[in-house]
């Protein structure tokens, strides 16, 4: 039986009250969980860890936490990963770091759980590498009418092909199985720039190693850059414990916390104290494990938008931000983020067909983003934009389905999955459209 209790995400800007949790552990207590709420006429959302900013997750009638179905399966000598989907990512990363694998590339935040970020399209930096969805293998899916369907290239294929993203519309995923490499270490280099150099020579800098990123802040010309390449672990050189505490903890966390506390105080100190920060951060290069590189704390919460663009369309999607900036009233302590990713072919992914690049916007937790955010997703949408699935965006699914060529058909597969909308939402129905049985 469920049991009852609220529901928050980490930006604390999508809440749930008194909403009955299922909580299984294993593929029959899925499968129980999925078909009681569905027989009692109830919807069901599956959560993760909460890390998504749009209402993906939001459940609405019944959630379904996967927190005690969480095992780490099996590792073969291939470096095929399995897990069950509720495995949070630090701990598949701790996991597979001490059977010498790693996964190829993450984005900076670890705490989401396997099912959550595969679904909502989560990726890192790299111009030659895709997100965490190219990295799956294969899958076993419960499907709104208890099916347990096992989907990998040839089993299954147009399902496995759909649900590598699927905002969990089209069944809840069981367990996940990823394709694994021998571990590795990256090279950190980390310095600043001024932003108009790094438009200018946007693609170069973009494929000068394997995982180049880049932050703005706004109302400076002055850029933090990252540049990580892949090394053998026999060059692992990490910083200090005293020198990477005031980095990462002190500069990076307390510092950017007492410019968003300054800031809501007294505005105008944002200008003066975004050019203090982005002047504070130093260079340094150090050497580590993978997914301690990949990976930063975020102590400050926020809230964020992101877009993914044509690459080449990147400059200039800076440049109308950074003048949109200039000639507003806004006040942005947080940096822009800038990376990028290849071309896939996963129906829902930001990056279907065309390399990319990301550009990503944040205000504090408990600010409303406003024009902000509308300005900036305008400027993404006139070069054909695509929201990332788990943040902050205004479309509706005519629009999205003018950006992806292949919407149709994944929206095809959600129908013949869920005809009745077991696991819809309002959300779910404004993206995708509701399902044909939905009520």
């Amino acid at each position: 039986m469920p049991e009852t209790s609220s529901w928050r995400n980490w930006a604390g800007n999508q809440r749930a009250e008194r909403v009955p949790v299922f909580r299984p552990a294993g593929t029959d207590a899925l499968v129980s969980a999925l078909t009681t709420a569905a027989a009692a006429g109830r919807r069901v959302r599956p959560l993760g860890s909460g890390h998504s900013f749009s209402a993906v997750a939001r459940p609405e009638d019944h959630a379904l936490a996967l927190d005690r179905h969480a095992a780490l399966l099996d590792v073969d000598d291939a470096g095929l990963v399995t897990v069950q989907s509720g495995m949070p990512l630090h701990r598949l990363n701790a996991a597979l770091a001490a059977r010498g694998w790693a996964l190829t590339n993450l984005g900076d935040i670890d705490r989401q759980t396997v099912a959550g970020a595969v679904s909502t399209g989560t990726h890192g930096t790299g111009a030659a590498f895709g997100g965490l969805a190219t990295q799956l293998r294969g899958l076993q899916l419960v499907t709104p009418g208890g099916e347990v369907l096992r989907c990998s290239a040839t089993e299954h294929p147009e399902v496995f092909s759909a649900v590598r993203i699927s905002l969990g519309a089209l069944g809840v995923l069981d367990t996940v199985t990823l394709q694994a490499v021998p571990a590795f270490a990256l090279r950190a280099e980390e310095g600043t720039a001024r932003l108009p150099e790094l438009l200018d020579g946007f693609a170069e800098h973009m494929s000068s190693t394997d995982h180049v990123e880049f932050y703005w802040f706004p109302h400076t010309d002055r850029c933090l850059t990252k540049r990580n390449t892949r090394v053998p672990l026999a060059e692992v050189a990490p910083l200090s414990r005293l020198r990477a505490l005031w980095d990462d903890e002190v500069l990076a966390n307390a510092g950017l916390a007492a410019v968003v506390a300054a800031g809501r105080r007294v505005p105008p100190l944002v200008a003066p104290l975004a050019r203090f920060s982005a002047g504070a951060l130093g260079a340094r290069t150090y050497t580590d494990v993978a997914h301690r590189v990949f990976v930063s704390r975020r102590r400050v919460r926020f809230r964020e938008m992101e877009y993914a663009v044509p690459r080449e369309a990147a400059p200039e999607v800076l440049a109308e931000l950074r003048r949109a900036v200039d000639a507003s009233d806004w006040r942005v302590p947080f940096p822009v983020e800038v990376r990028v990713a290849a071309a896939d072919d996963v129906p829902l992914s930001t990056a279907y067909g065309r390399a990319t690049a990301y550009v990503a916007v944040h205000v504090p937790a408990r600010t409303d983003p406003g024009e902000y955010f509308r300005t900036f997703e305008a400027i993404a949408g006139a070069v054909g934009g695509r929201p990332h699935w788990g943040k902050l965006h205004g479309l509706d699914a005519a629009a999205l389905a003018a950006r992806y060529p292949r919407f149709g058909a994944f929206v095809a597969v959600r129908d013949r999955l869920d005809p009745t909308g077991v696991l819809a939402s309002a959300h779910l129905d404004r993206v995708l459209g509701r399902a044909p049985g939905r009520v």
